[in-house]
């Protein structure tokens, strides 16, 4: 129906005859000549509509409305001097039409598509409308090249693509499942996969040796900007490697993902820390380097003070920690506030330290001996202007509050670039963590993730046992995460013998994978990327809905179909399914 597409127009065009198609984006009437902004996928072009070129195409012109489909004929020709518009790649060309279609006409719109403010629950029930902006537009394009350049990297490496199923068994994975009704086998249910992790696993034992797959996913949890009930990960595994081998092809496949995405090179390899190190220099194993602003211990400067409050913590064997703010000479309102965000953030309260003229200025200074500020400066070395905040308390609680309390300074007050890209490995993940709401310990990762060390003869405390586990986080966020995978039955029994898991419920939940494990199965290991997350913060997007097509509210509705919704009772009867609300 066309013989060019909109935005591939140019001047080399100019006295072509051309057929296009595509949407009204934008009409004027300038006194008997009409000027219409045609838009398709590549772009926009202007159409002039005179009488001078044909006056049942004017005619026709007149009866147009914002996103009407239109089919037109003309001959490109370039624009008067003065109008062309650089800021589009057509801007110096302009087609003069001599037939026009209509192919389908457009009620009045829901909003405006030039406006940047829209509601979101408006946008996300007319998506289709929403994704028409050029701006959305470019960003699902942006999507489909990255599937490409995913696609494009591992086959180079000699990866296979699979594909795994959908409807699966129930497994613990560290959420809630979504399941499934079988209909052939009432009381039964199908589990969607929270990932195809033991799938992955399957595929290494059955000899295939390097495995990716762009994956669908789904977890029935509580959702946030950076989480939806189903999202889209990149799914690796290999064998015969090691913690480095797959840092090193995860890596390689960041860089293309940077390349073919923002037209720039990242430095190769990424820094790694260690997740001890992360919380004690970070608050968190998710760190943001694009500013330092590390947590010093200052608890040694402390052990003899006479300040209550912090006496009180060094004698329950609690933790003291600064951050050392620099040259920032803040307001004692601006300080004011911060105290009220410390404690907002679940510190008892904050202490904090200006330095002016040499000397500390705090409410607290007095309180404190000359040699307890000595060894403080000592420490610190802080310069004229800075500020040092302290927090005392519990040491987890103290690295989370000020894992906090740094990127609430950051944000208010340091200048980060919106375009900078700071990759951090972080490595030597402990192998669990104690959970309180289930009151034992659970896998950190999943409980498939290979120790550091032989567990069986392990004597410390169980979350000291470290794991060959690994994430990539990008500017605080986590965007990738793996590890090396337990090749043994026996030492998978193991580890669920530390997470509480008798002999019966491994074999019930987990009996295909355990009987698979003795039948030769390799050493191997592999690592998940979050493809939305990826993309979001590759984008500069706040919200992982602005780069997934169709996604849920954070009340897991789907706008757009009105899903969730009733079924029929006939279906339910055909499941064997009573609801009891």
């Amino acid at each position: 129906m066309r013989s060019i597409l909109c935005g591939l127009l140019n001047i080399n065009h100019i006295d072509t005859k051309v057929e296009l198609c595509g949407w009204v984006y934008r009409w004027r009437d300038h006194g008997g000549v009409i000027f219409v902004d045609l838009r398709d996928t590549t772009g926009t072009v202007q159409l002039v509509f005179s009488p001078e070129y044909s006056v049942s195409a004017h005619a026709l012109a007149k009866e147009l409305g914002l996103e009407y489909v239109i089919r037109v004929s003309g001959v490109v020709r370039k624009r008067p001097p003065g109008t062309e518009n650089k800021d589009i790649p057509t801007g110096d060309v302009e087609v003069a039409v001599d037939t026009l279609e209509i192919i389908n006409t457009c009620k009045q719109l829901p909003f405006n598509l030039d406006d940047e403010e829209i509601n979101e629950s408006i946008r996300l029930k007319y998506r289709y409308l929403d994704m028409r902006r050029p701006e959305i537009h470019e960003i699902f394009k942006i999507r489909s090249l990255a599937y490409k350049i995913v696609r494009d990297y591992f086959y180079s490496l000699g990866f296979r693509e699979f594909e795994t199923p959908y409807f699966t068994k129930s497994t613990p994975e560290g959420a809630r499942d979504f399941i499934v009704p079988s209909r052939l086998n009432p009381g039964q249910f199908y589990a969607l996969p929270q990932s195809p992790q033991l799938f992955k696993q399957i595929l290494m034992i059955a000899g295939f040796d390097k495995y990716f797959q762009i994956a669908r996913c789904f977890r029935d949890e509580d959702l946030r900007a950076d989480r939806q009930p189903e999202f889209t990960q990149i799914d690796v595994e290999m064998s015969f490697v090691n913690v480095d081998d797959v840092i090193k092809v995860s890596e390689g496949l960041i860089g293309e993902l940077v390349k073919g995405l923002k037209g720039k090179e990242i430095g190769l390899p990424f820094p790694r820390i260690t997740y001890n190190e992360a919380m004690e220099f970070y608050g968190t194993d998710k760190p943001d380097l694009r500013f330092d602003l590390r947590l010093v211990d200052i608890t040694d400067v402390f052990q003899e003070t006479e300040l209550g409050i912090l006496r009180r913590i060094v004698e329950n064997k609690g933790s003291i920690k600064c951050i050392h703010f620099k040259e920032k000479n803040l307001s004692r309102r601006e300080l004011d506030l911060a105290v009220d965000k410390a404690k907002e953030l679940g510190a008892e309260g904050l202490i904090w330290m200006k330095i002016e003229g040499n000397s500390f200025q705090s409410p607290v200074s007095k309180y404190l001996k000359m040699e307890e500020l000595k060894r403080l400066e000592k420490k610190v070395n802080p310069k004229d202007g800075d500020i040092i905040f302290i927090v005392a308390g519990n040491r987890d609680t103290v690295n989370e509050v000020l894992g906090k309390f740094r990127l609430y300074l950051a944000e208010k007050y340091c200048d980060i670039k919106d375009d900078e890209l700071k990759f951090v490995w972080v490595v030597d993940f402990p192998l669990l963590e104690y959970s309180e709401e289930e009151k034992r310990y659970v896998a950190r990762h999943h409980p498939f993730t290979a120790p550091a060390l032989d567990i069986k003869t392990f004597t410390g405390q169980m979350g000291d046992i470290p794991a060959k586990a690994y994430d990539l986080v990008l500017n605080g966020v986590e965007i990738g995460g793996g590890s090396i995978r337990i090749h043994k039955k026996e030492d998978q029994m193991e580890m669920f013998k530390l997470l509480n898991i008798e002999e019966e419920e491994a074999k019930e939940k987990f009996g295909f994978l355990l009987e698979a494990l003795e039948f030769g199965a390799p050493p191997h290991g592999g690592i998940a990327f979050g493809f939305d997350r990826l993309l979001m913060m590759l984008l500069g997007k706040k919200s992982i809905r602005d780069v997934i097509p169709f996604p849920k509210t954070q009340k897991g509705i789907c706008p757009l179909t009105g899903a969730p919704s009733s079924v029929t009772q006939k279906q339910l009867n055909e499941l064997k399914i009573k609801i009891n609300i």
